[in-house]
């Protein structure tokens, strides 16, 4: 791990197409909620926050992907996003996700902070 970065999870712990893990980021000087999913292989972080309306995307715990795990949900309003890019693909929704930086490595998926730069 480089200085800077905290841990998030193991990398087993995010399963291709499944449930995604939740924490915390600093943003402007606030902790905002974010998660991370696996998508394709892929480890991919958000804010856990709608372009629609600031609410988060779960509707339980870890669950952000639609039924058919090919969208990111949110469960307030519908809008559709998607898991490789956080871009908006459909519902009410303006523009897309905000990006978080995370990085796999040696088995572990970790945060590279600070978000404010």
């Amino acid at each position: 791990m480089a200085q800077g970065e905290r841990l998030i999870c193991a990398s087993d712990t995010l399963v291709d197409g499944g449930d995604g893990v939740r924490f915390d980021v600093r943003v402007q000087g606030s902790i905002v909620p974010a998660f991370a999913v696996r998508f394709r292989g892929v480890v991919r972080a958000y804010l856990n926050r709608c372009a629609h309306v600031a609410v988060e995307l779960d509707w339980m715990p870890g669950r952000f992907l639609d039924p058919e795990r090919n969208v990111l949900l949110c469960s307030t309003h519908g809008a559709e996003y998607d898991p490789a890019t956080g871009r908006c693909l459909g519902g009410p929704c303006r523009g897309g996700l905000t990006p978080v930086s995370v990085e796999e490595c040696d088995g572990k998926v970790f945060l590279k902070e600070p978000m404010d730069g």
